[in-house]
């Protein structure tokens, strides 16, 4: 219970600002992968492109934890905060995945911006977090940012929007359950314990599926994107892990802005205006809530 009591207490500064990095560098690795997979999986099935992908994923991870130190014994998955988040990890990939194979990446990742706010609401019930008026409403405005970005549009609620919203529901118990986990075991050892498991699920899933043929093209594809799940495997984990929840969320709308840079690259997508003015909303109310953050602790 020493680990679980610790999350109550107030983080500080420092702390907050490492946090608001590691969930900004995370939403980069999401974003981009997410961009790379719906790309290069067009013509792959969601078991076959969880399994190709995962089983580099998860070699790079184990080689990467094993040359840092950052294996823990064995024994340690079977904790239960370490099973309850990677099984929330599991089940918020496959159900994200379903609904950006199926639906426009827009919509998908709009929906998807909602699991802040359900962290925060976490938060303050599940680890005691006060959020003021001023916070409360700047993580509002933020998610208003999401919806002037990217303006989805109103086909209908499909099964793959109820997906979607499901991934929001698992993702927030995902990065709840993080904090429980006791700060002994490695970042590293975390992500790898959920890369394993995503990659199983890939695997058994592939069984019922018609398996495609794989060209080294998509190959290559899945491999950059691994490399960048990594990234959001590591980071994510290790922002859920420091500061304070209400400081450090804001920062996952940041991922819109590597949505609007990608298209502006690869794409040729140019904003426009209200695009533009959204990614101001977006990132003013991350600056506002960390300043908000100082005057509480100075005064």
């Amino acid at each position: 219970m020493a680990e679980i009591s610790n999350t109550h207490l107030a983080s500080t500064p420092v702390e907050n600002a490492r946090g608001a990095v590691l969930m900004t560098l995370a939403m980069a690795g999401y974003g981009i992968n997410d961009i790379i997979v719906k790309h290069a999986a067009a013509s792959l099935e969601l078991g076959q492109t969880l399994l190709i992908r995962g089983l580099f994923a998860t070699l790079f991870i184990w080689l990467l934890a094993r040359a840092t130190g950052g294996l823990s014994p064995i024994r340690a998955v079977f904790q239960p905060a370490m099973i309850f988040r990677a099984s929330a990890e599991m089940l918020a990939t496959i159900t994200f995945l379903l609904a950006l194979f199926n639906m426009p990446i827009a919509n998908a990742t709009a929906i998807l911006q909602a699991s802040p706010l359900a962290v925060t609401l976490g938060a303050a019930i599940f680890f005691g977090e006060k959020f003021g008026w001023r916070r409360t409403a700047a993580i509002i405005i933020g998610f208003i940012g999401v919806i002037v970005v990217i303006r989805p549009g109103m086909e209908g609620f499909t099964i793959y929007s109820i997906a979607a919203l499901t991934a929001v529901f698992f993702i927030t118990i995902r990065d709840l359950s993080t904090r429980f986990i006791s700060k002994k075991i490695p970042t590293l050892f975390i992500a790898l314990f959920s890369s394993i498991l995503v990659t199983m699920v890939g695997g058994g899933l592939s069984i019922f599926e018609n398996w495609v043929h794989v060209d080294m093209v998509s190959v290559g594809w899945l491999i950059l994107a691994s490399g960048f799940l990594i990234l959001g495997y590591f980071c994510i984990a290790g922002a859920m892990r420091v500061g304070d929840i209400g400081v450090i969320i804001p920062f996952r709308y940041t991922i819109l802005i590597y949505a609007i840079i990608a298209g502006i690259i690869f794409f040729d997508e140019i904003p426009d205006l209200m695009s533009i003015v959204g990614s101001l909303i977006i990132v003013g109310t991350g600056i506002f809530t960390v300043y908000r953050e100082r005057l509480f602790r100075e005064s």
